[in-house]
């Protein structure tokens, strides 16, 4: 599925520091903790709770923010839809790393299971 050029700069152009806070209030309004945040974050980017802190304070871009990221191998195992995309059909890579960290964000907040959040077997 093909994004617009004008939807990929704008997801490039948001800031991490912009969006972090409503994945705490998403998650902590359905009752799950801030160290699962950190541990569904880890998994996909690599980054630890400390370099999550740096990437807000530097206001890193979306784009800076996966240009330093390692994302987990598994991470085409994330499926389904979010923002009225499919995610394993966005064709452009930075708006589906978004949208796979904007789905992980989902699965937390809806209850799922740590293993099937983290796509492990």
């Amino acid at each position: 599925m093909a994004t617009t050029p004008e939807h990929d700069a704008r997801v490039a152009a948001l800031t991490f520091a912009g969006i972090y806070p409503h994945y705490v209030t998403k998650i902590q309004k359905k009752g799950r903790s801030l160290d699962e945040l950190h541990q569904v974050l880890h998994w996909l980017t690599g980054f630890d709770e400390a370099r999550l802190k740096e990437m807000i304070d530097r206001k890193v871009t979306f784009k800076e923010f996966f240009e330093e990221a390692t994302v987990h191998p598994n991470a085409s195992l994330i499926t389904g839809s979010i923002c009225g995309y499919k995610i394993q059909e966005i064709e452009t890579k930075l708006t589906r790393e978004c949208r796979y960290m904007d789905k992980l964000v989902d699965e937390l907040a809806k209850g799922k299971k740590m293993e099937k959040i983290l796509r492990t077997q």
